[in-house]
């Protein structure tokens, strides 16, 4: 199939309507819709319904909406594999958390530039979900994430274990009251380390199960708390050296929680890619960890 049909059938899912999906991809309207009219002859379904405030998908443009993106997609990812820069011998394509990009897979770019220079490199950041669908979909070789859900056809090694430690900006976190089982502070800021922190979190804090501020990175809780003061759950190599350099201090007598990341990849992954991947993220993990 024409990839180009599918991305024209995702610019008009993405802006609402034949005429703006003309405008971003630069083409006139009687194109657009030839485009549309080739793809739905194709898949013998109509995918679009056209009314006055734009286009709606049909439910077959619905169903098929869950395979253009992986289509377009894996295209990409041939043009890719096929097209590999002069000098190097292969293309690895890897994920990763936000939160794990720096400066963890940082360390690791820097790492695969020294010790594989033949590997041309594709790097990207995304959700848990979409990392573990697109190695599963053959969009991405390797993703580095801290909880995957295993999928048939999928490998998932661990790589490190992190600690998840209470911290605070109060001088004197063990008498101020920074944090207990029955004392949650006006300041304190929920992170969210995903579904095994929520539960684990709440059996020991009850009480702080709907906190004044909520936020979903971890980065940003951490240069909030930083700039406003407060009290937070953070990963032990992101707050070390503020410990070290008396910004944040250690709440003891609390619990911690494991927090440890992986490495994804599917079985059928290029070895010779594969491995010095996969060497370079222990070598990292095991620096960072001395």
């Amino acid at each position: 199939m024409d990839i180009d049909l599918a991305r024209t059938f995702l610019e008009i899912v993405n802006t609402g309507s034949f005429m703006r999906a003309a405008e971003r991809l630069h083409m006139s309207q009687t194109t657009i819709s030839a485009r549309i009219h080739s793809l739905e002859k194709r898949l013998g379904r109509p995918l679009f319904v056209r009314n006055k405030g734009g286009a709606s998908l049909t439910p077959e443009g619905e169903r098929f909406l869950r395979y253009a993106p992986t289509l377009v997609q894996l295209w990409e990812r041939a043009r890719h594999k096929v097209a590999v820069p002069a000098g190097r011998r292969a293309v690895l394509a890897a994920g990763g958390e936000l939160s794990l990009w720096y400066p963890w897979l940082l360390k690791w770019l820097l790492w695969m530039r020294r010790s594989a220079p033949d590997i041309a490199l594709r790097a990207q950041v995304n959700v848990p979900e979409s990392l573990v669908s697109q190695v599963a979909e053959g969009v991405l070789d390797i993703a580095v994430m801290y909880a995957p859900h295993h999928r048939p056809g999928l490998r998932v090694d661990l790589l490190f274990e992190e600690r998840l430690v209470l911290v605070t900006t109060h001088a004197q976190p063990d008498e101020d009251g920074a944090l207990s089982a029955g004392n949650i502070p006006e300041d304190y800021v929920y992170v969210d380390w995903g579904t095994d922190f929520a539960l684990n979190h709440n059996i020991s804090f009850p009480e702080a199960a709907n906190p004044g501020l909520f936020v979903g990175l971890g980065p940003l809780a951490l240069r909030y708390i930083l700039e406003a003061g407060g009290t937070g759950y953070f990963r032990t190599r992101a707050v070390r050296r503020y410990i070290d350099s008396g910004q944040l201090h250690l709440v003891r007598g609390v619990p911690e929680f494991s927090y440890p990341a992986y490495a994804v990849y599917s079985v059928n992954t290029d070895e010779s890619l594969l491995e010095p991947a996969l060497r370079g993220l222990r070598a990292v993990a095991a620096d960072d960890a001395s």
